[in-house]
């Protein structure tokens, strides 16, 4: 039998806590994807990656209905990538509206 070592637990336990704040912040994921649009690349294709395709939400759904423990991960992840999208619609929106100058 393997035992694992306090340091394998402390880089488990570290990556995981990285993983949940990286939840804590779509607006820094949407500034990513909105520079990328500055730099001349098409808002739906960007979009298309922002958003979680139809056959992914399919695959997390099944695999949620075979680990019940996975629904609240899959969900979060789902609502995170709906947040960063609005907020990218938003700087888009934002960018394309002609300046009024006073």
């Amino acid at each position: 039998m393997q035992t694992v070592s306090n340091t394998t637990i402390l880089a488990a336990a570290n990556a995981a806590e990285e993983a949940q704040h990286d939840f804590d912040f779509p607006q820094r994921e949407a500034a990513f994807f909105y520079g990328l649009f500055l730099r001349g690349h098409s808002a739906e294709e960007l979009r298309r990656d922002i958003e979680v395709p139809p056959a992914v939400l399919l695959k997390w759904h099944r695999e949620s209905e075979r680990d019940p423990t996975l629904r609240d991960v899959f969900t979060r992840m789902v609502d995170y990538r709906r947040h960063v999208l609005a907020i990218f619609d938003v700087l888009v929106d934002t960018e394309s509206r002609p300046q009024r100058v006073q």
